[in-house]
């Protein structure tokens, strides 16, 4: 079943101006419950206006956008209901922390819901655990917190919502590498313990072919593809065309093939040419 979809979506920034510029044109897309998806795509490619049309942040030119099978749009008051099941994290999320502690900030959003104080403390203790925020940071001020715990922070405030869907725009950006996977492991748990769908936005190819499960691929303002991430690695051409490029892994195991090693033309992760590697070799192929 699909929570999102999109029917012709079109937005067109400045329209009836010099400045006129479509940004996403006639986007028809199906994305499903309970899943972990990428979306890639070159700078100016439209995939960020994209994103900010799934919570109403942005009104469509034409065409429409359904949550689990309801046009958002069709009916104004419901917007409210809609931003909270649609969860969106900007890049550099930390710049919207404003309350005087973590725990007021984290729980804004619950308090805003209506819920009471029993249910908004068990989300925000939650959330924190679920991020890695250390307890007793939850007294302190978010200005007072490193930026990974900011981060972690502003992430956590969107998750206790608990949305349907959660839209993270780059939540790695700055953070060095093991403070990346850490963040992504956690967003990763997140989504399969609450059934959710997650859409990470990310300029690493690394990053998505690791965590997802699907990639939506924007070039051009339109939507090139949105498949299982293994068949969207293979076509290496196409991505290299559009000004983006397979993960390093990947290049160096397609390498290995043209030099006639057997290697799968699914392998994109480190893991799984771990794996292709000792398989070829425990088999004895001449070619190993």
């Amino acid at each position: 079943m699909s929570i999102l979809k999109t029917e012709g979506l079109t937005y067109t920034y400045s329209a009836g101006t010099p400045f006129e510029k479509t940004a996403v044109d006639h986007v028809d897309l199906e994305i499903e419950d309970h899943t972990m998806v990428g979306v890639i795509g070159h700078t100016g490619s439209g995939k960020s206006t994209l994103m900010q049309h799934f919570n109403g942040l942005l009104r469509p030119t034409s065409g429409r956008i359904l949550l689990e099978g309801k046009d958002i749009w069709a009916d104004k008051k419901s917007m409210r209901e809609v931003r909270f099941r649609v969860g969106l994290v900007f890049q550099y999320p930390e710049y919207q922390l404003f309350e005087e502690t973590v725990y007021k900030d984290i729980a804004f959003g619950p308090k805003n819901m209506g819920l009471g104080d029993t249910e908004i403390k068990a989300r925000v203790l939650e959330c924190a655990d679920a991020l890695g925020l250390d307890r007793a940071l939850l007294k302190r001020s978010p200005f007072a917190l490193s930026g990974g715990q900011k981060r972690r922070a502003a992430i956590a405030g969107v998750m206790a919502m608990h949305p349907k869907v959660l839209i993270l725009d780059e939540p790695c950006a700055g953070l060095d590498p093991k403070g990346r996977e850490l963040m992504l492991r956690q967003i990763r748990d997140y989504q399969r313990r609450t059934g959710s769908t997650v859409l990470l936005v990310s300029h690493s190819m690394e990053d998505v072919a690791e965590f997802t499960e699907k990639l939506l691929v924007m070039s051009r303002s339109k939507l090139y593809c949105y498949e299982d991430t293994a068949l969207v690695f293979r076509r290496a051409q196409a991505l290299s065309e559009m000004g983006l490029r397979v993960p390093q892994i990947a290049s160096v195991m397609g390498e290995l093939r043209r030099r006639g090693y057997p290697i799968p033309e699914d392998v994109y992760t480190v893991a799984q040419a771990k794996a292709a590697v000792l398989s070829c070799l425990k088999g004895g192929s001449e070619a190993c």
